[in-house]
């Protein structure tokens, strides 16, 4: 994809996100845009920062290393979120190159951030995922488990526990889950609401999204991640 390509894009998704925070009598600061880059090759993702982005989602630590470390030595306001599936054994080089971690789903993996962060004194800010679909093929605490994972989490990480984020069942309407999701952050006082993607982020965004992840509105198509 060109260079200007990728810029008006990120132009008309932001235009997008101003007029759904006005329909929505909400500020448009409130949101932030992830700029979802999974297997776009590194000059992709300078085109973006050329346009002005900082803010980037990866879902594989090992791509993510592979493209960001180097870049943000030129653009070190680069913030990089890791928005897929964390394996356990990923756990201490997700905190070594992400500024949030949005997968927290499981009781195996907050003991790995617990070492991870005790090793290198240090720690991203963290998001939980939910399944709000309850679906079994899906990362992210089941719906009746999360009360007391997001407490526990609480009480294990405190106020690195940023809010919460889900990924709705493709085959069902989103409006449900991103209210789901929005009132169990409400009720534990988290602010990130982690929500809506390329299709639906204006619902996700009058449901009272902060954080929406945009991958082929901006970059096109994914190519195979063997081309990257």
């Amino acid at each position: 994809m060109t260079k200007n390509a990728i810029s008006d894009h990120l132009k008309q998704i932001n235009e997008r996100i101003g007029q759904a925070c006005v329909q929505s009598h909400r500020n448009n600061g409130d949101v932030s845009l992830v700029a979802v880059s999974k297997f776009h090759p590194a000059d992709s993702v300078i085109e973006a920062l050329k346009a002005g982005q900082r803010l980037f989602g990866e879902n594989r630590v090992q791509e993510a290393a592979s493209k960001f470390p180097q870049l943000r030595e030129h653009w070190p306001d680069l913030k990089l979120h890791i928005i897929g599936g964390l394996q356990t054994n990923k756990a201490q080089e997700a905190c070594q190159i992400a500024d949030v971690i949005e997968t927290l789903d499981r009781p195996s993996l907050s003991l790995a951030l617990e070492k991870a962060s005790q090793k290198l004194g240090s720690l991203p800010d963290l998001l939980i995922q939910v399944n709000t679909g309850n679906e079994p093929q899906k990362f992210g605490i089941a719906l009746n488990e999360a009360d007391s994972f997001i407490e526990d989490s609480l009480e294990r990480f405190g106020n690195k526990i940023k809010g919460l984020m889900a990924i709705p069942p493709f085959d069902e309407p989103p409006k449900k889950h991103f209210q789901m999701l929005a009132r169990l952050a409400k009720r534990f006082g988290l602010k990130e609401i982690s929500m809506g993607m390329s299709a639906d982020f204006e619902d996700a965004i009058a449901e009272g999204a902060t954080l929406i992840r945009v991958g082929t509105a901006i970059f096109g198509s994914r190519p195979s991640k063997d081309s990257v």
